[in-house]
């Protein structure tokens, strides 16, 4: 088995990834992809509503990539309220080799699935700010 093994998709996933989409959710919300390393797929690891940006912060493990689709509550300056959705690719810098080798192969796949175009990577838990944020979205 190569070590640039794309990892499969749950359907479990696939199914999180579509309600996550078209839930008409009015708060920050989080869905929270991990890979199964024995199982080489990406699973479910958690669906958080109402959660702010240094909230979701605090729930990503230091040490272990991580995938998120968030939606952010954002308000505009002329007070207009949209919810944009985007992906997160988050991979410390200090997880293992191998694991950063499978997140980094799966995630255009999985972004093909969740097909959101605000695609951000982040590399340190500190980088994800709501100013960090704001400022990628405006």
């Amino acid at each position: 088995m190569g070590d640039n093994r794309i990892c499969d998709i749950s359907n479990e996933v696939l199914e999180e990834l579509k309600k996550f989409r078209f839930r008409k959710s009015v708060t920050n919300s989080a869905l929270i992809l991990k890979v199964d390393r024995e199982k080489q797929c990406v699973v479910l690891d958690e669906l958080i509503d109402d959660i702010s940006v240094e909230e979701l912060q605090d729930t990503l493990p230091g040490h272990q990539p991580r995938y998120v689709v968030y939606t952010y509550k954002m308000i505009h300056d002329d007070q207009r309220i949209s919810y944009p959705m985007c992906f997160i690719f988050y991979t410390p810098r200090d997880s293992q080799i191998e694991l950063q080798m499978m997140y980094a192969c799966t995630k255009s796949a999985l972004q093909r699935e969740v097909d959101l175009t605000r695609v951000y990577e982040i590399r340190e838990l500190d980088e994800l700010t709501e100013d960090w944020l704001r400022s990628k979205l405006k």
